[in-house]
């Protein structure tokens, strides 16, 4: 563990009082012992990681600086907060980790960024218009109606004459079938 500087203690009984000069030199001091203890802690951590952990330390000190009991070495309680919340936000930047990919590392036109499935790259009007032939005529409908004349459910439903409950089921079926019979999966 680093080595106290024995004016800590007296700078957070006095940030405790509200002394904020003294505040502000206490966290200026702490930062390079709480750095070094967290790159010590998490040595695989990259230093965006390693700061994150710091700044979620320094701002758990300040809202729990309450608890500090200046009888005792101020060290301790500050890395017993590191420890935990600094903990936590490593957690947290691994598990975003796992769930995003990183644009800087991928050029403009990364297949890795494409948001258009193969179906919809090779689909053209003519395959999309026999596909919907092939539709049940309850469903061609529903589908002619809402998806492709863009019309309202109220507008639909008037010119089909089938309810609004009726004409979601039909149309809900007719993608799920459209669906299947463009992915090739009659």
């Amino acid at each position: 563990m680093a080595d106290e500087n024995p004016e800590w203690r007296e700078w957070m009984r006095a940030a405790q009082a509200g002394d904020q000069a003294r505040y502000a030199a206490l966290l200026t001091a702490v930062l390079p012992p709480l750095r070094r203890a967290a790159r010590a802690r998490w040595p695989r951590a990259g230093a965006a990681e390693i700061e994150d952990a710091v700044q979620e330390t320094l701002l758990a000190l300040h809202l729990s600086r309450h608890l500090y009991d200046p009888s005792r070495p101020f060290l301790p309680f500050l890395f017993g907060i590191m420890r935990f919340r600094g903990g936590d936000a490593m957690r947290r930047t691994r598990r975003a980790a796992t769930r995003e990919t990183a644009l800087d590392d991928l050029p403009e036109t990364s297949a890795a960024l494409a948001t258009n499935s193969k179906v919809e790259e090779t689909l053209d009007a003519g395959t999309l218009r026999a596909a919907v032939e092939r539709l049940p005529p309850g469903q061609r409908q529903a589908v002619a109606l809402t998806k492709l004349q863009e019309m309202s459910l109220e507008e639909a439903s008037a010119a089909s004459g089938l309810s609004v409950t009726a004409l979601k089921v039909a149309t809900h079926r007719g993608i799920k079938a459209l669906r299947k019979l463009l992915d090739g999966s009659d």
